[in-house]
């Protein structure tokens, strides 16, 4: 009965149920890590929560009851994994290991994060993470959590922030994120990473975007014209929980929120649909040449995913495939949309998508290979009673 109690409701018990020693322990810790965040951090946690609600309100008139009822859903779900969330902004904020707003380009939020590892010794691979927001609130910060954890795998990760919706739309987001990648291409020696070990990552709108940039590299290259970087460069590609077809996806996002005149307004009118409809796109046989240059190409979705159903992923590997690419797809049973990118990393232990991630990327290093089978567990950064709660309201 529990998970059917209303979510302001769910927050209130949490008051008064009782958790395990490990749980309260790791409560202290988070109420330990509150204590010593500077003003600086809750002044700019602050002041993007603030940003993020005006723009919130910005919509309001349009977006009515249903938008107010997920900012709701939202806020509930944030204080919920509040624990893990101060301890990764910690990290974020005072670790000498993340290099914060490295500028990349000279376009408004032209910048990325790099989250490097601590031991220096030789070249490491290079993750390019796109994170995503529904093309309206995505923030460079919010791949911080993934940096942290595969930073401690010996990989570095370069997270690239790009223009939202409304200072931006789709052609503006995929010109950012080439020009990211374009910088750490010709840049991330100077970090220590290996220029040839380059992997390019996106999650739910950031992997719409990443992939409209891949398969755009590839016709550029594919016909000639001069690139600031190459596709055929990247080692893989790795998208999470993305969208790859506009034309499926519009009335979709009608339904949970986000409603058709503002997703015809990000994607430029229906008119871009196919330019910005990577599985619409690959089927086009004048840019076979362009396919033939494309990395090898693995998605991840969850299955119980409603933000983006997973029918996404697969009708684009079908599509991939059919056309002779290199892809696979990667489906987890039961997880949702926030599970694969949130909720199991926040828990620590064994996580199949983290696991799976690594193992491409090392697959050609036998000591990073038998170094990751002896890494110790990651750590839990959240109850677990506070993730099933999480996992209930959670309006993704």
């Amino acid at each position: 009965m529990l998970w059917r109690l209303k979510p302001w409701v769910l927050v209130a018990v949490l008051m008064v149920v009782p958790t395990t020693g490990g749980d309260v322990e790791r409560l202290e810790n988070s109420r330990q890590v509150a204590r010593i965040l500077s003003a600086r951090i809750l002044a700019t946690l602050l002041l993007r929560l603030i940003l993020s609600l005006a723009l919130a309100s910005l919509f309001f008139d349009i977006l009515g009851y249903r938008w107010i009822n997920r900012l709701f859903a939202l806020a509930c779900y944030a204080i919920l994994l509040m624990p893990g969330f101060l301890q990764v902004a910690y990290h974020y904020f005072f670790s000498s290991q993340v290099q914060r707003s490295v500028i990349y380009g000279d376009q408004p939020r032209n910048r990325l994060d790099l989250f490097l590892p601590t031991n220096s010794d030789g070249q490491k691979p290079v993750v390019v993470f796109v994170t995503g927001g529904a093309w309206i609130i995505g923030y460079k910060a919010w791949g911080s959590l993934l940096g942290r954890q595969l930073a401690e795998r010996n990989i570095i990760v370069a997270c690239i922030d790009y223009r939202n919706f409304p200072q931006g739309t789709i052609s503006d987001m995929v010109n950012d994120v080439s020009n990211g990648i374009s910088f750490v291409y010709n840049n991330i020696d100077d970090y220590g990473g290996d220029p040839k070990r380059i992997y390019l990552m996106g999650q739910s709108a950031g992997a719409h975007i990443s992939s409209c940039v891949l398969l755009e590299q590839a016709i550029k290259e594919s016909t000639g014209e001069s690139t600031s970087w190459s596709v055929s460069q990247l080692k893989a590609y790795f998208g999470l929980s993305g969208g790859y077809n506009l034309f499926n996806l519009v009335d979709h996002f009608h339904s949970r929120g986000l409603y058709r005149s503002i997703f015809l307004s990000i994607m430029e009118g229906k008119e871009s649909f196919k330019q910005f409809s990577p599985e619409v796109r690959v089927k086009d046989p004048r840019i076979r040449d362009a396919i033939s240059l494309l990395p090898p190409i693995i998605l991840f979705h969850g299955t119980s995913d409603q933000s983006i159903p997973s029918d996404a992923s697969k009708a684009f590997v079908d599509a991939l495939q059919g056309v002779g690419a290199k892809a696979e797809l990667i489906l987890y049973k039961g997880k949702t949309h926030t599970d694969l990118f949130l909720q199991d990393p926040l828990r620590g232990g064994k996580d199949d998508l983290f696991d799976h991630i690594v193992s491409v990327i090392h697959a050609e290093d036998k000591e990073a290979l038998a170094n990751d089978a002896m890494a110790p567990p990651r750590k839990r950064l959240v109850p677990e009673i506070l993730l099933r709660i999480a996992s209930h309201i959670s309006p993704f």
